[in-house]
This record gives C-alpha cells, sequence and structure tokens, in this order.
C-alpha cells in the first residue's frame, strides 16, 4: 500500500462495538498488541469490516504521542503501549522517533526538538506511545 502514513498495521477484527453514529472496532495486531479505533458505522458498511476480518490501521506519525512511564500521569488515550526507543532522526524543527513496543510492534513518532531534550530521549530510552482511537483511520484491501 502506498500512503504517506508511516504506521501502518495490519489487524483482525476481534470486535465491533456498535453506536449510535460511531463503532469501536479492535484489531489484534501482530504480536498480540490490540489497537481500538472509533470509525462511523457507514465507514463500517462502506469497507465491509466484520469481526475476523482484516483490517489495516493507518496512523501518521505526528499523531503518535509520546510520554515517559514514570510522568506521573494518566491518559484517556485508548491506545497506550510501552516500549523503547530504536532510532532516532532529528531534523531543524521535528524529530523521528522509531520505538519497538515490548510486544514487538514497531511504530514511529514525529515530536518537537524541544519534546525531545525535554525528555532527554535517545536510543534505548524506555516511553509510552500513545494513540487516541479517533486518530486511526482504517482501511481494508479492494
Amino acid at each position: 500500500m502506498k500512503v504517506s502514513a508511516r504506521n501502518q498495521l495490519v489487524g483482525k477484527v476481534v470486535d465491533i462495538i456498535e453506536g449510535a453514529v460511531n463503532n469501536e472496532v479492535i484489531l489484534s495486531l501482530a504480536h498480540g498488541e490490540k489497537l481500538a479505533t472509533i470509525i462511523t458505522k457507514e465507514s463500517c458498511d462502506t469497507l465491509h469490516i466484520k469481526k475476523d476480518g482484516e483490517a489495516i490501521a493507518i496512523i501518521k506519525a505526528p499523531w503518535v504521542v509520546l510520554a515517559l512511564p514514570d510522568c506521573g500521569l494518566n491518559f484517556s488515550a485508548r491506545n497506550q503501549f510501552t516500549g523503547k526507543v530504536t532510532h532516532l532522526s532529528q531534523g531543524a524543527v521535528n524529530s523521528t522517533v522509531h520505538l519497538e513496543t515490548t510486544k514487538g510492534l514497531e511504530l514511529t513518532a514525529v515530536i518537537t526538538n524541544e519534546s525531545l531534550q525535554e525528555m532527554q530521549l535517545a536510543k534505548g530510552s524506555e516511553v509510552l506511545a500513545l494513540v487516541k482511537a479517533s486518530s486511526v483511520i482504517v482501511a481494508t484491501r479492494k
């Protein structure tokens, strides 16, 4: 698939919780990670999303928020993945942070250089990656 989003995660639909307007779709990803998404009922129908079917979660790197595990805060984001930084690329304003979760899922985040410095991130740093369920775009194959 050719899209600009860095995080393209293939998963199996393990649950669909129907709402009046939106559905919550839960995907089981490689390595056993679970990912919650919120999409409209219409999108569920249009994409033919069914339990046990395949779906692809698309998450742009700037939508992945990083926190330090010991920051002392609880977060409302449904998707919270603990892991370690595997690679950093610092640009003029932003940095790309690659991480691997404790279960082996690879994610990419883009954060400001100021945040990189304030969090003192380096290769091997432990991080918490946060993704709001409404920030996940869901796709299916034709």
